[in-house]
């Protein structure tokens, strides 16, 4: 089936500046170099209506949802988004209502923000606006755009909780369903800087046909037709591939007992680098080999 939408998932922490500082626009230099190339920057360009694109940002994962809601506002209109509101969904009753159904149904971008990704997906799942979601995301011009949580829980799979520190210890990492935006992939977040490469080595253990996706923070990828992914931001994303794992002692040791695996392998992208899901090839941009390889082929 060819999906019609696009999938935005970023690692958290974009850099979108700070809106709070009453001088913003004359620090403008320093705090938005990431603007030039950036990847709010790139959701509006790849919207439907661009810089008149209905964007609605969805605070439902966060804690502070009337302070993060108001900031992203202030960034996307900074870009020239001129359309752009947000939507507090705080309870599953309201997934039901009406005028926020008819919200989402009008939108072109809808931006999760952080947060809790387990309350994310228990707010939402199995509401009548996860069901619009979902259709719009297969049958429309339409992005979904998520940042840490709202990036976990995209997939089928969605990683909510383990240790950084004891990730490879059996047990430690909970996984559960996610909004099933995309499959065959787990995708985890802050991924660099708090070290949770062992959380997606556990979970594609357990399941090698399961791509992990490790996104750092200000870093991110565009899904495109759920197999075509280019890296996008100024850091790192891995990708934990465990098809070729030859051996493990998942099923031998207790809960709580170190995990072995034998042979498990591991990509990195940085920005404009791509990746087929249903090849499994990679394409780094800026091959040090490109000119014997001769030119790239898009």
């Amino acid at each position: 089936m060819d999906i019609k939408g696009k999938l935005i998932i970023i690692g958290g922490a974009v850099d979108k500046g700070s809106f709070t500082e009453t001088d913003f626009d004359k620090n403008v230099a320093n705090n938005l170099n990431f603007f030039e190339t950036g990847i709010l920057r790139r959701i509006i360009n790849e919207s439907k209506h661009k810089s008149e694109s209905r964007i609605e940002v969805i605070t439902t994962a966060s804690k502070i949802p009337r302070e993060i809601g108001p900031e992203y506002v202030k960034a996307l209109q900074y870009l020239g988004a001129s359309n752009v509101d947000v939507l507090h969904i705080e309870k599953r009753e309201m997934a039901s209502d009406e005028d926020v159904l008819q919200r989402i149904k009008n939108a072109d971008v809808l931006m999760f923000t952080g947060g809790d990704q387990l309350r994310l997906t228990s707010i939402l799942g199995g509401t009548p606006l996860h069901e619009i979601i979902l259709d719009k995301y297969t049958n429309e011009d339409f992005i979904y755009a998520g940042t840490s949580a709202g990036a976990a829980a995209a997939s089928n799979n969605m990683i909510y909780q383990g240790s950084s520190s004891e990730a490879l210890l059996k047990g430690e990492v909970k996984i559960t369903s996610g909004l099933g935006l995309i499959d065959g992939v787990i995708i985890d977040t802050h991924f660099v800087q708090r070290g949770r490469i062992g959380r997606l080595f556990q979970a594609v253990v357990g399941n090698p046909k399961v791509l992990g996706i490790g996104l750092g923070e200000d870093t991110g990828l565009l899904i495109k037709n759920n197999k075509e992914m280019e890296a996008i931001g100024s850091g790192l994303v891995i990708l934990v591939d465990g098809r070729e794992i030859k051996d493990t002692n998942l099923t031998q040791v207790e809960l709580g007992q170190p995990i072995s695996i034998n042979h498990l392998v591991t990509h990195v992208m940085s920005m404009n680098d791509t990746f087929d899901l249903n090849t499994y090839k990679m394409h780094i941009r800026d091959s040090q080999y490109a000119a014997d390889l001769g030119p790239a082929v898009d």
